[in-house]
């Protein structure tokens, strides 16, 4: 089993996924305030046995590398150009509409969410080149304040 934590970082919040690449899962999605993220990974990596660290080259992201450092397996910075307006897309691949709600804009369904953490994927998915499937129970707009 080999599970990586991949971070869209951003000054005030970041997301962040735990998968599994060899079952090509993700298993948890949150959305993290940025000054919590440390102590998140550091918790994380006590329960979880993970082999890298994938971080969006984007805002924040040396920071939030030097904040990983304690990490002392592979953290790897990665393209993330575009992910957010991606994201968008993503989220009704991973949520369709269906019945009624066909009938209404797209954009009424995605007003308030947060799509960090579906960045985050979408860094993962580009990494690894291939799409990933949603344990059940994965919730993207879960966040830890």
């Amino acid at each position: 089993m080999s599970r990586v934590i991949t971070i869209d970082p951003g000054k005030s919040k970041c997301g962040l996924v735990l998968a599994e690449i060899t079952e090509k899962k993700v298993y948890e999605a949150i959305v993290v305030k940025s000054e919590l993220l440390e102590n998140f990974v550091r918790k994380l990596i006590t329960t979880e046995k993970i082999s890298q660290i994938i971080i969006g080259n984007g805002t924040t992201s040396r920071e939030i590398k030097e904040k990983l450092n304690f990490f002392k397996k592979e953290i790897i910075t990665f393209e993330e150009k575009n992910t957010t307006f991606r994201a968008k897309a993503r989220y009704f691949e991973l949520f369709p509409i269906s019945g009624l709600k066909f009938l209404m804009p797209r954009e009424v369904f995605i007003l308030n969410k947060n799509l960090d953490a579906i960045s985050a994927l979408i860094i993962l998915e580009d990494y690894c080149k291939t799409k990933f499937t949603l344990n059940q129970n994965v919730d993207f707009k879960t966040w830890l304040k």
